[in-house]
């Protein structure tokens, strides 16, 4: 009976049932069914305490970010700069592809909206210069995780909350990890591209080209200067970072580029809202379910059978880095881990592994399962973006693809990966 919340969560998954109302609705009927029915009190109550949270503000402001960044044009600048740099490199725009990526990391924050954004302008950009569309899809697909890894990361900001962890000490966890997958995507282009001989742009620019585009792409890439550099330096908190790179994305867009009118306002506004809203409510969910999972005693359960198994550290990372992965390709990122982040946690820190390392190694899982099939959203926007067939694409990405799990699993056995730079900047011990 312990676990008969976890049943019914899993049938009603099955079922089709909305996460939100399947969040809820599991661990009450649970309750109701073990007579425990004076606890739905506390299930209520969680579901509002869990969205009343000033550092969960930061999530709606870095969501209205990007899209003030994806309107303003940001992503052309910063596509333009990346290519003077690579594009003259054979498979060049690939290069373009990965770079933007970690461009557009530090004010976007979202893979949807850089494939989105990055697909709708380089996928045809690339289709002219001889690349396959198949290729330039899985390409726009693979580095558009980069952009969840590097900092700001709404999932990053997800775990933290659900985990009590320092949403600082996450982002700065992050940002080696991100260049690293970007290194090594680009790493993995340049040895296939002879192969598939691959097309070469043009020449290589002269330096007056670069400081052209890079003085259009200056002001966008103090973005990530701006909440980084405020955040260490201790002028303000990742929530008001957020706030901050909200109002700054927005004079971007209506003053400097002036592809933002003022009458766009409303409407960006409103899909900004729409969007958090859908998140919040799923948080509020999430935290009255985790609320229900304590109750019950689910960590302690879970922790007694895996230790049944093993209690190897490598051996159990290694478990529930396949476990992640397999739920990465069924279940979307954010509700995967406000589910699992409390049961599987502790069972980790039990272990000996820093929760931050866990929670970075958990969220990067959960980021690189947007491009795993059936369920990976990037996979269907990219999709949609180029008109290829979501399998072709997933073909085509499968190097690309096992790139990512290369840098994933050494993230995952190297932990200093992940905690060096949050120890230099003093979020962790």
């Amino acid at each position: 009976m312990a676990l008969l919340f976890l049943w019914l969560f899993l049938g009603l998954l099955l079922l089709g049932a909305p996460m939100f109302y399947l969040m809820l609705a599991a661990p009450g009927i649970s309750l109701v069914i073990e007579g425990k029915e004076v606890f739905l009190n506390l299930l209520m109550q969680r579901l509002y305490s869990g969205i009343d949270s000033f550092p969960l503000m930061a999530l709606p402001f870095f969501i209205l970010a990007g899209e003030m960044m994806t309107a303003g044009g940001v992503t052309r600048r910063m596509a333009d700069f990346a290519n003077s740099f690579v594009g003259h490199l054979r498979g060049g725009m690939a290069h373009v592809a990965v770079c933007s990526s970690v461009m557009l990391a530090g004010g976007c924050g979202s893979a949807v909206a850089d494939a989105s954004a990055l697909g709708s302008l380089l996928i045809p950009a690339m289709r002219e210069q001889g690349y396959t569309n198949r290729y330039a899809s899985a390409v726009i697909a693979a580095s558009a995780v980069i952009v969840s890894i590097i900092p700001p990361s709404g999932l990053f900001i997800l775990y933290a909350f659900i985990m009590n962890e320092s949403i600082a000490a996450m982002f700065a966890g992050g940002i080696i990890p991100g260049l690293l997958i970007a290194g090594a995507l680009m790493t993995t282009i340049a040895l296939r591209a002879p192969g598939q001989n691959l097309p070469v742009s043009g020449l290589k620019p002269s330096l007056k080209e670069i400081a052209r585009t890079g003085k259009r792409a200056f002001l966008p890439l103090m973005t990530p200067v701006i909440l980084i550099g405020g955040i260490v330096g201790g002028f303000f908190t990742p929530t008001e970072a957020a706030a901050i790179a909200a109002f700054y994305s927005m004079l971007l867009g209506v003053f400097y580029t002036k592809e933002i009118k003022i009458s766009a306002l409303p409407r960006i506004f409103s899909k900004t809202a729409l969007s958090s809203a859908v998140i919040l409510m799923l948080v509020g969910a999430a935290v009255a379910f985790a609320s229900v999972i304590s109750l019950k005693g689910t960590p302690q359960m879970v922790t007694q059978l895996v230790l049944a198994l093993t209690d190897n550290v490598y051996m159990m990372f290694f478990i529930v880095n396949l476990l992640l992965l397999g739920v990465g390709c069924l279940v979307d990122a954010g509700p995967a881990i406000l589910m699992l982040a409390p049961i599987l946690a502790p069972v980790m820190i039990g272990l000996g592994v820093h929760p931050v390392h866990f929670g970075l190694v958990m969220s990067i899982n959960m980021i690189i399962g947007l491009i795993t099939p059936p369920m990976g959203l990037v996979l269907f926007v990219v999709s949609g973006v180029s008109r290829e067939k979501v399998e072709l694409i997933a073909k085509e990405m499968m190097p690309l693809f096992l790139a990512e799990l290369g840098v994933l699993f050494f993230i995952t056995f190297v932990p200093e990966t992940c905690l060096w730079l949050p120890r230099m900047m003093g979020y962790v011990n």
